[in-house]
């Protein structure tokens, strides 16, 4: 095949999706509320692995998970990844509902066919046009690897009814009620009444 004709090609494809995207948004507007079109979905079922180098999907967790580490992984999902991805991996929370996409089932099997390379990689700089944030320059690498040997765990049987219930534990989750936190008031603008939240 010529260079001329994948140029066209690639061009109609660009073209192509532009218009469906356009006449999509026209149609149905730009609503996280919909349900993402059979495009949308498969665009963002790769948009990880679009995103993540070669190289680092040939990358191997350095760290033997022992139990230390996975108490250490366990807290770190239940403080900063459970809010989207819920206690069990399944990401049916308010938020990860919610986003568009989606926050993905970690227990899937897609999602466990990804790498060790490929999890550290995400987990570090995030996916663009997703609600998946970079957590690399919060979190240390062996923290981030951590994360991913627990991120193992989360399938059905490997997560043990204890782990879960020392995760709803620290969640403050009581028989799927969550047990409110005290918070301070804060100031709102000028002459407004401080309360609390």
């Amino acid at each position: 095949m010529t260079r001329s004709k994948i140029k066209v090609g690639a061009l109609i494809v660009v073209v192509g999706g532009g218009l469906y995207v356009a006449i999509t948004v026209w149609r149905h507007g730009f609503s996280a509320r919909e349900k993402p079109s059979r495009l949308e979905a498969f665009l963002a079922r790769h948009a990880r692995r679009i995103a993540t180098p070669a190289g680092a999907r040939d990358l191997k967790n350095p760290y033997r998970p022992t139990d230390e580490r996975m108490t250490e992984a366990r807290e770190h999902w239940v403080e900063h990844c459970a809010i989207c991805h819920g206690l069990d991996g399944r990401g049916n929370t308010a938020i990860g509902r919610n986003l568009y996409p989606k926050a993905p089932d970690m227990t899937d099997t897609e999602i466990q066919r990804l790498t060790d390379g490929e999890l550290f990689y995400i987990i570090s700089n995030g996916v663009r046009f997703t609600g998946m944030p970079a957590w690399g320059g919060e979190d240390s690498p062996e923290s981030i690897w951590n994360l991913v040997a627990f991120i193992r765990r989360l399938p059905h049987p490997h997560l043990s009814p204890e782990e879960l219930k020392l995760m709803q534990e620290l969640a403050g989750v009581s028989t799927g009620v969550a047990r409110p936190s005290p918070r301070k008031p804060h100031a709102h603008a000028p002459g407004a009444a401080q309360h609390q939240d």
